[in-house]
């Protein structure tokens, strides 16, 4: 028999009643996945294509989470030798830039790896384990997957509009 295919927009709703873990990362995939399904689909003109004034793009939106992903849950609680936490707004703006090789294919790719290199670290710890942080002080495994969700929720409302300007698809599918 086949596995039945879960609609992508009740990953929060099957999780209502699950424990603080499992709602926090119903959540947050939830984000993840509809800032992908709004990349999806788009040429890599129209996902580069800015449309706002300012460097937001729907292909620049997955590789600056990709960035994000990664400075939040690996730089922090699972750093490689080298790896520095990114701290400037310089850093945060670069990863908008969209070099040649940006394709919406790659960049979807590389965020589909950071999050699940992400939950990967993330299921390591439990939700009260506290890092040091170098601009807040101290963050718990909790705090970072609700500014995670924070983060990734705002994007994918920019997301939601860039993709509603370049070719009319509104909605979290």
């Amino acid at each position: 028999m086949a596995t039945p295919t879960i609609d992508p927009t009740l990953g929060p709703v099957l999780a209502r009643t699950g424990d603080e873990r499992a709602i926090l990362d119903a959540f947050l995939d939830f984000h993840r996945a509809t800032v992908l399904r709004k990349a999806r689909g788009l040429t890599d003109a129209d996902a580069g294509r800015r449309l706002v004034p300012s460097m937001t793009t729907l292909a620049g939106l997955l590789k600056h989470l990709a960035l994000v992903e990664g400075n939040w849950f690996v730089r922090l609680f699972a750093p490689e030798p080298g790896d520095v936490y990114l701290t400037s707004q310089a850093d945060a703006g670069a990863s908008f830039t969209l070099g040649p090789d940006d394709t919406v294919e790659a960049l979807a790719a590389a965020y589909e790896a950071a999050c699940a290199r992400s939950r990967a670290v993330a299921a390591r710890f439990d939700l009260d384990h506290v890092v040091p942080h170098p601009q807040l002080g101290e963050v718990s495994l909790r705090w970072v997957l609700v500014h995670l969700i924070e983060e990734t929720a705002r994007h994918a409302g920019h997301a939601d509009i860039l993709r509603e300007l370049t070719d009319g698809e509104t909605g979290a599918i």
